[in-house]
Parts: structure tokens; sequence; C-alpha cells
């Protein structure tokens, strides 16, 4: 990849190996699938049949579900759930929203990519989401090196921890170009 590199006027740029965006198309789409069929069922209903069905709502049981919707209230399941009851439906289709526009901006076979401040503000929020869902999956902690180290060069995960890694160095590209 090249890094992302801020344009005169407003924008990024950058380049993109084909195997690049071939794994960030695939893991970004795992990701909308995943936040996904809450919201396309509330779609189908009512505001007021939605409210009702949101009153059930309550802390995911997949872990990784749970990191990208957390608590708003980690201390106080009422409080927690009363929040979620509000908030959830919008907040999984604002990420399925910011991941759909990466998506929409990302060329299938690699390449150029021209960002404007918005695409790029939905790519920071999508590969974030990437990242909160690969790094929750793979038990990554604070000593993620450490972790990465003490991996096999022969063990699977290893792969894993270099995509993860990669990931954090697109969304630190990206951040620097905006800045």
């Amino acid at each position: 990849m090249e890094p992302f590199r801020s344009i005169r006027g407003g924008g990024v740029k950058a380049v993109l190996a084909a195997a690049e965006a071939e794994l960030l198309r695939s893991l970004v789409a795992q990701v909308m699938d995943l936040i996904e069929p809450e919201s396309a069922r509330a779609a189908d209903l009512d505001e007021l049949e939605a409210l009702l069905q949101a009153e059930a709502a309550s802390t995911p049981t997949d872990p990784v579900l749970a990191r990208l919707l957390p608590d708003g209230y980690r201390d106080d399941p009422d409080a927690a759930g009363e929040f979620r009851k509000y908030t959830e439906l919008s907040l999984r289709a604002a990420k399925h929203e910011s991941a759909q526009a990466m998506l929409d901006s990302l060329p299938e076979q690699g390449g150029k990519i021209q960002l404007t401040p918005d695409q790029a503000q939905a790519w920071l929020k999508a590969l974030n989401d990437v990242r909160l869902a690969l790094g929750t999956k793979l038990g990554v902690t604070e000593d993620f090196e450490d972790q990465w180290d003490k991996l096999a060069h022969d063990d699977p995960l290893r792969t894993a921890f270099e995509v993860y890694a990669w990931l954090g160095a697109v969304q630190e590209s990206l951040v620097r170009a905006l800045w």
C-alpha cells in the first residue's frame, strides 16, 4: 500500500494493491453482515413496533457484536438497556452507512483511491469497526506486540495478527493524512 497523502483543497489519496482492496472489501462486508440483520428487520417495522421491539434489547451475547455495540452504562444494566433501546438501531445504521460508503469508494481491483473529507471519515469509522471486530476475535490486548511475537511462524493466527497490524497502519496513515 502506498500510504494516504493529503490533497490540496481537502481530501486524501492512496494506492492499494488488488489483494489489499480485496481483503478490505471482505472484512468490511463481514462486519456489515454482523451488524445488519437487526437493522434490516427493523426497517420493515413501523416506528412504534420498532420501539416496542427495542424495549427487549440487551447486550449482545456475541463478544464481537458486544464490542461493536457496547453498553452505554457498564455498571447499570437497567440504564444500559434503556440507552440501548433508543440508540442501537441508529448505531447499527450509522455503522452500516460508513461501511457502505467505504465499499462504494474502494476500487474492486485496487489502484488509486481519492477520498473527499466525508469519505475519509467513513473509512476511519469502518476501519475502526473492522479492527475492533478482528481484535476482539483474536483476543488482542494492550500487549498486542508480545502476543504477536509469541506466535510460532507457522501458526495460522500469526497471519490474522499481521492483518490486524496492517489495518492499524492503514488507519494511522489515513489519520496522519487528514491531520
